[in-house]
């Protein structure tokens, strides 16, 4: 009984992680520019995560900058809501520029939910 419970206690969390998944979030309004500031320019990333999941849940975005030919320059990963969950039907605004590098090859963008879990 002592070995049952222990189980169920350790694959608690990995349930609960189950009932939502990265299908159940979309990223809206995703934009991407540059801005001019002193001799640099800072890359502004912006988006929109809905949470479209029946639970409260978190996810994890990546982000890939590409050049003309649809090489991958830089790929970075966030969690635009951090370590706060997002109810149902909810959504959270980010930008997560600051996570990449100006480069004036990058030509696209592609965003895409990569993994989800409850905090």
């Amino acid at each position: 009984m002592k070995t049952l419970l222990i189980t169920l206690c350790l694959l608690a969390p990995i349930t609960a992680n189950a009932a939502c998944a990265p299908t159940d979030f979309v990223v809206k309004d995703f934009a991407v520019s540059a801005r001019q500031s002193g001799m640099r320019s800072t890359m502004i990333m912006k988006g929109e995560l809905v949470n479209n999941c029946a639970t409260p849940a978190a996810a994890q975005v990546e982000i890939d900058a590409r050049d003309a030919n649809g090489k991958v320059l830089q790929s970075r990963k966030g969690w635009p809501a951090g370590t706060t969950n997002i109810a149902p039907g909810k959504s959270v605004p980010f930008n997560l520029g600051r996570m990449f590098h100006y480069q004036a090859s990058m030509q696209s963008y592609a965003v895409r939910v990569v993994s989800v879990r409850t905090w």
